[in-house]
């Protein structure tokens, strides 16, 4: 005779299974609210930064064009947390009727000097120079001497001292105060302001709109990537490599527009290489570095990887070494390590264009018409394979760049994409 099972047994087992997973849902709901809480107030800390960017400018330690409407008549104001380290915070702001990026760093970050280690040092004292008594010649030195070596010795030097320095005048009225002149030192020691002064006049360069302290204001991007879309964190966790590559592809403009923003960092290629301030190298050409606008022109939205070439190469002339691994700046700028000597030799292995290039295969090709597709595929290939610095290759580097612009362009010409 079979003997049935006891159903309030049956329940019992059900209600303990059904509790373990109910419990266990909760543990696992509870650790994910956690972890992206604390990410967030670890990466979000912009109001700490304004307080204290804030209580230096009300002590009259510094100032800029900024500071008024921060500060005291509250009409510049942080919006949504796009920071992606906590010593660089990043928000989108709100000034007047203008849409920009408050870009601000932490009392206790980690600078880059471009002209010694390359590596992050830390700052002794924020705001401690120029100290009180430094007229506006010695502090013109000053300016000077950092240029020279950012950006190596250059004919046209003064005359990127005399842009620093108009830049630092705020208020235009033809004075350096000293709060403005110590805000202008150190926004020096950050490589973007730097290149965003050097580059104000490049369309693919980001408007500065404004300043306080090394805290800094910015044109805002409408689309600040490439290419690709935002996934939960813990799906980035599980969707293998190759087909997250292939996503960020589907997640595009059509490939016209894709044309007109490939021919924008094209052109910024050519606005870094031989520019009126010299070279300067693209140490990360991944897509979230850049982004475009509704006119699909491309704008370069975090140009801190954008290193001068004189300081590249005096760094890593610097760099000691066991392997070539050692030689690496950022994610694309690379020597090869001199084992004889135990240290890095100063020429990059490849030219921006080729890194660019390599941005843009997958981007250009997917969609790409049938009439060009093999001839931009010929073009790109040609252009990965270049070597070296693009000074021992400029024929080769020109003729190249010139080829893939003047190869899109007349495709999207006739457009309205155009």
């Amino acid at each position: 005779m079979c003997v049935s099972s006891n159903p309030q047994a049956r329940f019992s087992y059900l209600r303990v299974k059904y509790l373990f997973f109910s419990w266990l849902a909760v543990f696992v709901g509870s650790w994910v609210v956690y972890v992206q809480y604390s990410s967030y107030t670890e990466l979000c800390r912009g109001h700490k930064c304004k307080d204290t960017i804030c209580d230096k400018y009300r002590k009259g330690v510094i100032d800029g064009s900024a500071c008024s409407s921060l500060c005291d008549k509250s009409t510049l104001y942080l919006g949504k947390c796009l920071s992606a380290k906590p010593n660089n915070q990043v928000y989108t702001s709100i000034w007047g009727d203008l849409e920009g990026v408050i870009k601000c760093q932490m009392e206790d970050v980690l600078h880059y000097d471009l002209g010694a280690e390359m590596e992050p040092r830390k700052e002794v004292m924020l705001f401690d120079k120029p100290t009180r008594g430094t007229s506006v010649e010695k502090f013109k030195e000053m300016v000077l001497s950092h240029l020279k070596a950012k950006v190596g010795e250059q004919a046209n030097l003064q005359d990127l001292a005399t842009l620093v320095l108009s830049v630092a005048d705020s208020n235009k009225d033809g004075h350096i105060s000293l709060p403005e002149a110590k805000s202008a030192w150190a926004l020096l020691q950050l490589n973007e302001f730097l290149l965003m002064v050097v580059l104000q006049d490049k369309e693919h360069t980001p408007q500065l709109l404004g300043f306080c302290g090394d805290l800094y204001v910015t044109e805002r991007v409408q689309y600040t990537t490439l290419y690709g879309v935002s996934v939960p964190w813990l799906m980035e966790l599980l969707i293998p490599s190759g087909v997250r590559r292939s996503m960020d592809q589907w997640f595009t403009p059509s490939w016209p527009r894709k044309a007109k923003i490939s021919i924008g960092l094209l052109e910024f290629v050519e606005d870094v290489f031989h520019g009126t301030y010299g070279n300067f190298l693209m140490c990360d050409v991944s897509a979230a570095t850049f982004g475009y606008n509704d006119r699909h022109d491309l704008k370069v939205v975090d140009m801190r990887k954008v290193v001068p070439e004189a300081a590249f190469k005096e760094a890593m002339r610097d760099r000691r070494c066991d392997a070539d691994e050692d030689c690496v700046y950022g994610a694309d700028c690379r020597t090869s390590c001199d084992l004889t000597k135990r240290r890095c030799t100063p020429e990059p292995i490849r030219p921006n264009l080729a890194k660019a290039c390599q941005a843009l295969k997958d981007y250009l090709l997917r969609g790409a018409p049938s009439e060009i597709r093999e001839e931009l595929e010929k073009q790109l290939y040609s252009c990965l394979a270049l070597k070296g610095s693009a000074e021992q290759m400029e024929m080769e580097h020109s003729l190249i760049l010139n080829n893939l612009k003047t190869l899109l362009w007349k495709k999207i010409s006739h457009t309205n994409d155009s």
